[in-house]
């Protein structure tokens, strides 16, 4: 008979084999090839995990994973998307890699893997991921993140509302707004959507309005539901939902094509526990791992759950931003500190 733990333990793979089962070309050296890695992610015994996604869904996707292979250990180490790249890139530098598993935003995969940080791996759930949302082999979109403008329900009546990114350059908004200061994806997301010149003109008229800077999607959702920024201009729709759920005063609006920021995970290339890693990011992009990743007003890839959204982040218009913007992001984050004096 087969017990609870013993499909816990079959589960991660049954993305991978069913198919192959129903074509008629299941080979038993794929159930070796499976069989392998387990026992060697079992001599491996834990895996280390770099992210910049949300610390409680963080936790959420180790502690389901822990539960299905309770022989590996998950250490997360997490921090800002800005902070892990500055992590990764040193470690690089210094020929020392403490990473199996890597999760950040997309241009500093893209930053990764050009370097030869990402090791080549194929996803057990690969197929189910277009692709638009992976570089092949090298990482894989987790979730992506619709930027958009958070308001206090409060103090921002919905006469009042913007309604396109040009209201917010109306005087009433001067010295009311917040920003993340430091999202160098998301301004070069909004010259994607504008257009250079034009894109450079509003960034440089919105600064007049003296947005207040600040770092952390989460204590900047707090900060607006406070009070103490009546908008927050550039804040993933799922960080609102978060704070919606707990009853804040907060709501977001999409002024217009919402710059969708994706976050990829891929393999340390000089990982010290691959088949720890190579189970743990299966995990991750199977259909059970998606359904952890995917909360409200948060998207993800895999094409059997995409379509799985609310009404209202449905209708947002997206606005992909293209990984290879990565090649100039210094320079995106330079004008974004000099125009808004970060």
């Amino acid at each position: 008979m087969r017990t609870a733990s013993s499909r816990l333990l079959l589960e991660p793979w049954l993305a991978v084999l069913l198919p192959l089962l129903l074509a008629g070309s299941f080979s038993p050296a794929v159930a070796a090839t499976a069989d392998a890695v387990i026992d060697a992610a079992k001599r491996e015994g834990e895996v280390v995990y770099y992210a910049s996604m949300n610390l409680s869904e963080a936790n959420a996707l180790i502690g389901e994973f822990e539960k299905r292979h309770p022989y590996i250990k998950v250490k997360l180490q997490r921090s800002g998307s800005e902070k892990l790249l500055t992590r990764v890139l040193t470690e690089a530098r210094a020929k020392k890699s403490f990473a199996d598993v890597i999760q950040t935003v997309e241009f500093s995969m893209h930053i990764f893997s050009r370097g030869g940080l990402l090791a080549r791996y194929i996803p057990q759930a690969n197929s189910f991921y277009p692709k638009d949302f992976k570089e092949e082999g090298f990482w894989t979109t987790v979730y992506y993140n619709a930027y958009v403008t958070a308001y206090n329900t409060r103090l921002v009546t919905s006469l009042l509302l913007p309604k396109t990114y040009d209201d917010l350059l109306d005087p009433r908004w001067k010295g009311k707004l917040m920003m993340e200061g430091t999202k160098a994806e998301w301004f070069a997301g909004m010259l994607q959507i504008m257009g250079a010149e034009r894109g450079l003109k509003y960034m440089r008229d919105l600064a007049k309005q003296q947005p207040s800077p600040r770092e952390g999607h989460e204590l900047l959702a707090q900060l607006v539901a406070a009070g103490e920024g009546h908008l927050d201009i550039n804040i993933p729709a799922a960080s609102v939902e978060r704070m919606k759920e707990r009853g804040a005063p907060i709501d977001w609006v999409a002024l217009g094509p919402a710059p969708a920021v994706m976050v990829g995970i891929g393999l340390s290339a000089q990982a010290a526990h691959p088949n720890a890693a190579k189970l743990f990011l299966d995990f991750v992009l199977s259909r059970e791992g998606q359904k952890l990743a995917q909360t409200p007003g948060r998207f993800v890839a895999r094409a059997d759950l995409a379509a799985n959204v609310s009404s209202a982040t449905r209708e947002i218009k997206m606005a992909p931003v293209s990984p290879a913007l990565a090649e100039k992001l210094e320079e995106y984050a330079k004008q974004l500190r000099s125009i808004f004096g970060n």
